[in-house]
C-alpha cells in the first residue's frame, strides 16, 4: 500500500502542482476519535488511560489537547486544569466543556462522546453538502459560456435570418 501511494502520490491529497500533494483533512476523524473514546470509557478504561490511549490516532488538534488532559489527569491534576488547554481551542471546546461538566457532576462521559460525535459527523454532512451545492452553482457559469453562444448560433441566427430575408425579399412588405 505504501509503494502503491509513493508511486500514485496520496489519493487523499489535494494537488497544488505538478509535484505538491496536500494532504486532506478528513472530516469524519474527530468523530471517529470520539467514538472511539467513548468506547473506551464504556469498556471501564479511566478518563487519563482513554484519553491517552484514543490520542494516538486522533488528528492533530485533537490528539495535543487529549495527550495534555491525559498526562495532567495521570498526574492527579483536578479535570478543571486537565482539559483548560482543550478548552482555549476552538476545535476541542466542547471536548472540554463535556468533560469537565462530566467530572463535576459525576454523569457519564462515554454517552457525552457519542452525543459529540454524531454532532461532528452531523456538521461534517452539512459541509459536504454545502460544498456540493456550491459546486453546482459555480459549474454553472462556465457551461452558460459554453452553451449560450451554440444556442445563439444555432438557435436565434436562423430564425433572425430567415425573418430578414423574408422582410428584405418583400415577403412580408
Amino acid at each position: 500500500m505504501q509503494r502503491l501511494q509513493q508511486h500514485h502520490g496520496d489519493s487523499a491529497g489535494v494537488a497544488n502542482s505538478a509535484n505538491d500533494v496536500l494532504p486532506r483533512e478528513d472530516p469524519l476523524a474527530a468523530a471517529a476519535t470520539f467514538d472511539l473514546l467513548a468506547a473506551c470509557l464504556r469498556a471501564g478504561l479511566p478518563v487519563a488511560t482513554a484519553a491517552e490511549a484514543v490520542s494516538r490516532s486522533a488528528p492533530q488538534p485533537l490528539s495535543k489537547s487529549l495527550r495534555r488532559a491525559a498526562d495532567l489527569l495521570a498526574l492527579g491534576a483536578d479535570p478543571a486544569t486537565a482539559w483548560e488547554t482543550a478548552a482555549s481551542d476552538a476545535a476541542t471546546e466542547s471536548l472540554a466543556r463535556m468533560a469537565r461538566r462530566s467530572a463535576r457532576s459525576g454523569s457519564s462521559l462515554a454517552g457525552s462522546m457519542t452525543e459529540l460525535a454524531t454532532d461532528s459527523r452531523t456538521d461534517a454532512e452539512h459541509l459536504a453538502a454545502a460544498s456540493a451545492e456550491r459546486a453546482g452553482v459555480l459549474i454553472s457559469g462556465p457551461l452558460g459560456l459554453c452553451f449560450l453562444p451554440a444556442f445563439i448560433c444555432l438557435g436565434i441566427i436562423p430564425i433572425v435570418v430567415g425573418l430578414a430575408s423574408q422582410v428584405l425579399d418583400g415577403g412580408l412588405l
